[in-house]
């Protein structure tokens, strides 16, 4: 969300800023399946059906980039078609999903390990 909003506000180029990005992304898509397997192994339906959706967008955001783009990220279209503010959009919504799971998994692990 930092580097988008220097983006927008020309405190560093486009493509500084995409390549920061995009060295990010193939991380966020392993890890975010990982937790997803490990919540189907685990048999966490609810959990799991609430990272299914992220973890499959994310998957097909990283498949669906067009050839000769440098990632996710492109800085020759970021400025274009009002990306950049579709890109702030999702990591805010991405950031408010992961407070949220945050806070699930925190009750979660309070609930389970609680003197009885």
């Amino acid at each position: 969300i930092i580097t988008l909003s220097d983006l927008e506000c020309d405190y560093i180029n486009a493509r500084s800023c995409c390549s920061k990005l995009n060295k990010w992304v193939v991380p966020e898509v392993i890890g975010h399946a990982v937790v997803t397997v490990l919540m189907l192994i685990s048999l966490h339906w609810f959990i799991f059906l609430l990272n299914l959706p992220v973890a499959t967008w994310n998957i097909y955001r990283y498949i669906m980039v067009p050839s000769g783009n440098m990632g996710v990220f492109d800085p020759t279209e970021i400025h274009n078609r009002g990306q950049l503010k579709s890109h702030m959009k999702e990591a805010m919504i991405k950031l408010g999903f992961h407070l949220l799971c945050f806070f699930m998994y925190l009750y979660r692990l309070v609930s389970k390990n609680a003197p009885k």
